[in-house]
């Protein structure tokens, strides 16, 4: 039979008690109880996972061979846990002794512990610092994004009403005159090739002559007369809706047609 030094039972004695004694000590009840169940040390200590050694020293109220006593008392909730004994006496009781056996408090800090407080890692502080850079990198990406969208719809805007603006901006034709007379609606000379173009809508006109003046420019949507001197360069950017006569004489325009535009030479 196994004997607690610290004992204040009866050697003898392997009956366990019913609760703990107003003097007994925790481990040597935890101990009496452990025999009256019929349970090896070793078998406890497998079970628990906790070295024998320190099942022992805690049976024995060694507390100077053991950890912390915050350790212990964790130890002694496991202990009577697997004994099915309750263990709130059994911390009071150890309270009442820890001090008077080490000169420590019971909840004293871990100042003097083998276990040292580590304080934080050193890794944390960087992956603190990480984790902000990556939230800076997508905060960075996404207003770029949204730059890059406000920008292009800005663009378009302009695009569109650039467009819209041409027609009334263009909505003329710049009409020069041989001899640069007052008169703008015509080409006035002595001699010389004349043009007439009339229109069934709307369209962009370019007519140059063999001197190089430009004779019509702009966007016509009337009937335009004009004289100068032949081979005429001529574009029409819609050439459906021009028809051409050249002294009088009808100009077919589908054989300088392409896609609808016609750019050509003309001569009598």
């Amino acid at each position: 039979m196994e004997v607690n030094p610290n004992s204040q039972q009866p050697a003898g004695s392997s009956v366990a008690p019913n609760a703990l004694g107003d003097i007994q000590r925790p481990g040597e009840y935890l101990r009496q109880i452990r025999i009256s169940q019929m349970r090896d040390l070793k078998d406890v200590a497998a079970d628990l996972n906790v070295p024998v050694k320190t099942l022992e020293s805690l049976e024995q109220d060694a507390y100077t061979a053991l950890p912390e006593a915050t350790f212990i008392k964790g130890y002694y909730r496991s202990y009577a846990k697997y004994l099915k004994v309750d263990a709130t006496a059994i911390i009071q009781r150890f309270d009442e002794i820890y001090e008077n056996d080490t000169g420590l408090l019971p909840n004293h800090a871990l100042n003097n512990s083998p276990i040292k407080i580590m304080g934080k890692l050193s890794g944390s502080n960087s992956d603190r610092n990480r984790k902000w850079l990556k939230r800076l990198l997508i905060a960075i990406v996404a207003i770029a994004l949204i730059w890059l969208v406000i920008a292009g719809i800005q663009k378009w805007s302009a695009k569109e009403s650039s467009n819209n603006n041409a027609p009334s901006q263009s909505d003329h034709v710049e009409v020069l005159t041989l001899d640069n007379g007052a008169n703008a609606g015509a080409v006035v000379a002595s001699t010389g090739d004349q043009m007439t173009l009339g229109f069934s809508r709307p369209t962009s006109v370019h007519i140059v002559d063999s001197t190089g003046k430009v004779l019509a420019t702009g966007r016509q949507a009337t009937t335009l007369n004009i004289q100068g001197e032949s081979p005429f360069q001529i574009r029409l950017d819609d050439a459906q809706a021009v028809s051409l006569r050249l002294n009088n004489e009808s100009i077919s325009l589908s054989p300088y047609t392409v896609n609808g535009k016609a750019e050509f030479r003309l001569s009598r």
